[in-house]
């Protein structure tokens, strides 16, 4: 049998899969695989900018005024950067968007094709998928939210304001910055050791909380990669001098 061009030669399953992978394109983050939002924003700043501090001092000991005007640069580009990793996030849901609306609107019957392989995958059949189908089909933006989350698979309530993910991104720098910049300040390198390795703990616990993954393993490897790290910038350092 032919399919409707809006299916490509494909079938209504065989589309669904395609179309489920476009939202999870659209829904993923540009770097890492990180959970969307400011709270992961200001977990990643926070544990980077702790580690940049350490790694800076271990190299090169500045004082504190360059470590301050660098905490404050970086503040400004992460969050200048988490903005505009949203904005792009967004954007391709808004695209995602209007190419549904499109499809609604100039290929209602493929749309309702889509809809009952969706349905009858949930376990419909007779009747009520019919009367089910109908009611959706009856109402172009009760359609248009139900292809989103069930053909795309794209979790709407999951996108938050780009300036509120930016936001996120420079608390995190702020508060990384000013926990070591005091402990640098009052107790020197051992404190500030400390408080890089408690910054990068906590961090990766919530992280780990909220992505509902293996805490100590988490926490482990970050804890690992700050050690490692660390100690290849103090004796890169102390062979420098």
């Amino acid at each position: 049998m032919n399919q409707p061009a809006h299916f490509e030669g494909q079938s209504a399953k065989e589309h669904l899969k395609k179309a489920r992978k476009k939202g999870a394109i659209a829904t993923s983050e540009i770097h890492g695989t990180e959970m969307s939002g400011a709270l992961n924003a200001f977990c990643e700043c926070a544990r980077t900018l702790i580690a940049l501090l350490l790694v800076t001092y271990l190299l090169l000991t500045p004082t504190l005024l360059p470590l301050l005007l660098f905490s404050l640069a970086f503040t400004i580009f992460s969050f200048g950067r988490s903005s505009l990793i949203a904005w792009s996030r967004l954007e391709r849901l808004h695209r995602l968007i209007e190419d549904e609306r499109h499809e609604i609107t100039h290929h209602r019957e493929q749309e309702r094709e889509e809809l009952t392989e969706m349905y009858q995958a949930k376990g419909l059949s007779g009747k009520l998928l019919t009367d089910v189908i109908d009611v959706l089909m009856a109402d172009d933006n009760r359609l248009l939210m139900v292809m989103l989350e069930e053909e795309l698979g794209l979790p709407l309530e999951s996108f938050e304001h780009p300036l509120l993910q930016g936001l996120g991104a420079a608390l995190g720098c702020a508060l990384s910055a000013a926990l070591g910049l005091i402990a640098l300040h009052f107790g020197g390198l051992l404190p500030l050791v400390i408080t890089a390795f408690l910054i990068s703990g906590i961090t990766a616990y919530l992280t780990a909380s909220r992505l509902r993954i293996e805490k100590i393993r988490h926490i482990t490897w970050h804890i690992s990669l700050l050690f490692v790290t660390g100690a290849a910038a103090y004796f890169l350092g102390r062979a420098l001098l």
